[in-house]
């Protein structure tokens, strides 16, 4: 089953299904970035809107970017705000922004789905303001390394969806090609995580100004 299809069978039931993971980044999102605003946030990746309705309070105008429609269908349902479009698109070709045109590009639980960390910091670099702020919140590698991937069950079935392994030097190293600076990295845990290897892991990037 592709990625796409996974996600799109998955929207009806991903907002209800028990999911610490979905749960803890939802949380770290709200307490990373409460409190900021912004003239134009890109989200890449918004699945069924559960970070685009803290969004739509911290930006001016948010454009939420997703290749699944029912997805996308989902987070349309939710929210209604004339500050946000919503626009299917496949973050593994040239995204529909034009550059140096966003101040925020907020990317959640996406980057496990795709192979190519340089297109995306590339295409990050292109559609950002000098000084514009990257900000990501991934499945962290050291639970990648047991195993663990997005999934979801579907008439009692177990449907893993396809991911690829980056580490944490990866993202770094991505950041780094591409004109970035590293602002912050945390390391998060469930509260049902105990004596377990951190859940999510996120970073904060600053494009540097030239």
């Amino acid at each position: 089953m592709s990625i796409r299809e996974a996600y799109s069978q998955w929207a009806d039931t991903y907002d209800t299904d028990r999911n610490l993971t979905r749960d803890l980044d939802q949380r770290v999102t709200r307490d990373t970035l409460e409190g900021t605003s912004y003239a134009s946030i890109l989200e890449l990746g918004c699945g069924t809107g559960k970070n685009t309705v803290l969004l739509a309070q911290l930006g001016t105008r948010v454009q939420a970017l997703d290749f699944s429609e029912g997805m996308i269908g989902q987070a349309q349902s939710k929210l209604n705000s004339p500050n946000v479009t919503f626009s299917v698109a496949d973050l593994t070709e040239p995204w529909p922004c034009v550059n140096q045109s966003v101040d925020l590009i907020v990317c959640n639980l996406v980057l496990e789905h795709i192979a190519d960390l340089d297109f995306i910091f590339a295409q990050a670099a292109r559609v950002l303001v000098e000084q514009g702020r990257f900000f990501l919140c991934e499945l962290h590698p050291f639970r990648q390394y047991q195993g663990t991937q997005a999934n979801f069950q579907r008439r009692a079935q177990r449907v893993a969806i396809p991911a690829f392994v980056h580490h944490i030097s990866d993202y770094l190293s991505a950041a780094e090609r591409h004109g970035f600076s590293l602002i912050r990295l945390a390391e998060w845990w469930h509260e049902e995580d105990q004596d377990k290897p951190p859940r999510l892991v996120s970073f904060m990037f600053e494009k540097k100004a030239r």
